[in-house]
């Protein structure tokens, strides 16, 4: 009886401990990979662009949200030439600067794709959370496209939706 008793409640134990995992969008040596100096690249061309995302979405009435995990693609969108980041900040719902994704410029190589991901039960941005993106490009170059995937899955059900950034300076 008493192995038994052992038996369950190093089951439970083992049940009830979660890993935890530190958000790779977050940590910065993913980024110190992609880190480039920009120094005496003088001819680059300066833009700003601002992305929608949404953490959290109303459900049913204004007092229930549904949390999300939220996806942002920046994507270079030549075939050709190297783009650079200069920032990704991520604001809440009141304009409040919540965090810096990266403190360097990172590079995107021709037709790459990087991401930040935001956990579903990372709900500090609300209902109404957004990006600025700082980037330079090399002159008669497309603009990087950024774009938010907004996701959950319920048992059987899911949800999923996607918003583009738009272009501000």
């Amino acid at each position: 009886m008493r192995k038994i008793f052992v038996i369950i409640a190093i089951s439970i134990f083992l049940i009830s401990c979660e890993e935890t995992k530190e958000n790779s969008s977050i940590n910065p040596e993913n980024w110190l990979k992609r880190t480039v100096n920009l120094k005496g690249k003088d001819s680059l061309e300066y833009g700003k662009s601002y992305l929608s995302v949404y953490s959290q979405i109303y459900s049913k009435t204004q007092h229930r949200t549904h949390n999300l995990t939220v996806m942002v693609s920046m994507r270079n969108t030549s075939d050709l030439d190297s783009i650079y980041i200069l920032k990704a900040e991520y604001y809440d719902t009141h304009g409040k600067s919540l965090r810096t994704y990266f403190e360097n410029p990172i590079f995107l190589a021709p037709m790459e794709t990087t991401e930040i991901i935001i956990d579903e039960i990372d709900v500090s941005g609300g209902t109404g959370s957004n990006f600025i993106f700082e980037w330079k490009t090399p002159q008669n170059c497309p603009e990087p496209l950024f774009e938010g995937v907004m996701s959950s899955t319920m048992g059987q059900q899911g949800l999923s939706f996607t918003t583009h950034a738009k272009r501000i300076k």
